[in-house]
């Protein structure tokens, strides 16, 4: 960080720098921009001993602050996390280049063309907790779409954070690209974030990542259009006509695979036709993996649990082993829960009967809606984006996880030949 005046300078700097980038990423030609990804990849995986190190000292230091195992868990670089960063990168390289594209175009009576064009949204600010990857998938992600991106990681990462994006940063001098177009915010300082969220004259858009406190501070402060995923309660309804070995794999899946991310499944949901069967058998797989099981009071007349699940245990995003489980009288009950307590993110039937999967698609309002699969696979890279800057549960104007072609806008273009309005 250099010496500035103060933080408002030091930002008004950052931000700066940023959008004159932006203006240069704006016409970079795309085989340029793909050679820069994987060279940012090549430099990724060179320094995975630095980016170890570091991260060692942000782990350390969050022991000491006694974050809990979850965040712990997301905080932590290992090296297959880091190969799965640099995989991501040259995924993301791959990509078609959405910059350019003619996504519509028609011809009016009067005689000229009408046409509309992806462009880059300009400067992004990224402001996120924890996990360090998102330094690298939002760089790249953004990259690819002729963003500028700021980047401001929580404390917890700090030194996580500079180490990655030092390397993002390497690989675009190196290919004779500025590295200004990857901003990171080098101070945990609070305010940074305040005066960064007040820059509307150079920042196009904010995309927070984090907890509930985090985005609603960065809602109410900022002066930027903002998307937003406020929380991950996922949700696995069992249907009467379910598989039940599919239905334990599903929720087994979906609840221990790795419980601290936001896609994992918070509460699962019982038809009542088939409690009776599909809750021992349930309770006896979670059970020995440690998950402890709030439930609604039909399923503690049927097995036991850790604690009785009330309205405030469904609203609860655990991000840990525990997992709310309900008897649901049926179809309509089901929907009308997620409704009720879900987050529009994603959510899950198990189902043999097609026009029960239908319904469900339907009528529940998620960003993912998945018939008879893991909520886990609710990710950008999952889905074939490269890599995701995050899963937004607004519907503007993005809507589930945001890819490249996210993270652009449209303009109208329109050839003439003398046309004139009469």
């Amino acid at each position: 960080m250099k010496a500035e005046t103060s933080m408002a300078d030091y930002v008004d700097r950052v931000c700066r720098e940023a959008r004159t980038a932006s203006r240069e990423l704006a016409r970079t030609r795309p085989e340029r921009k793909e050679r820069a990804l994987r060279r940012m990849a090549e430099v990724v995986r060179s320094r995975s001993s630095d980016i170890l190190t570091a991260n060692r000292r942000d782990i350390d230091a969050g022991r000491e602050r006694n974050l809990g195992e979850s965040l712990l868990d997301r905080l932590q670089l290992t090296e297959a996390r880091i190969e799965a960063m640099a995989v991501g990168l040259e995924e993301i390289a791959g990509l078609p280049d959405p910059v350019g594209e003619v996504v519509a175009q028609w011809r009016r009576p009067g005689g000229f063309e009408v046409g509309q064009v992806r462009i880059p949204i300009g400067v992004i600010g990224i402001i996120y907790e924890s996990r360090p990857n998102v330094t690298v998938d939002a760089a790249g992600l953004c990259f690819k779409a002729g963003n500028a991106t700021i980047l401001r990681g929580g404390s917890e990462a700090l030194h996580s954070n500079l180490v990655l994006a030092a390397a993002v940063r390497e690989a675009l001098e190196s290919t004779g690209l500025t590295p200004d177009a990857v901003q990171v915010v080098e101070t945990p300082d609070r305010e940074a974030v305040g005066a960064l969220l007040k820059r509307n004259d150079l920042v196009d858009l904010i995309i927070p990542r984090g907890g509930r406190s985090l985005i609603e501070r960065v809602v109410r402060e900022s002066t930027i259009p903002v998307i937003k995923h406020y929380e991950g309660i996922c949700h696995v309804y069992v249907h009467a006509d379910a598989d039940l070995e599919m239905a334990i794999r599903i929720a087994v899946n979906g609840k221990v695979q790795r419980p601290g991310t936001c896609n994992a499944m918070e509460t699962l949901l019982v038809d009542r036709t088939v409690a009776a069967e599909f809750l021992p058998r349930i309770a006896a797989e979670f059970e020995s993996r440690g998950v402890a099981i709030h439930g609604c009071r039909e399923t503690a007349r049927r097995i036991r649990v850790a604690a009785e699940a009330t309205a405030d245990h469904y609203r609860t995003e655990y991000l840990s082993l525990i997992c709310n489980v309900r008897v649901v009288s049926g179809f309509e009950e089901a929907v009308e829960h997620i409704q009720a307590y879900g987050s529009n993110h994603t959510d899950v039937i198990v189902t043999g009967s097609y026009g029960a999967a239908r319904r469900f698609v339907a009528e529940v309002d998620s960003s993912s809606v998945m018939v008879n699969a893991s909520p886990r696979l609710a990710d950008g890279g999952v889905y074939g984006l490269g890599a995701e800057i995050g899963i937004s549960t607004d519907k503007l104007h993005a809507y589930g996880p945001m890819g490249v072609r996210e993270l652009t806008a449209k303009k109208f273009v329109i050839f003439g030949d003398g046309n004139l309005r009469e």
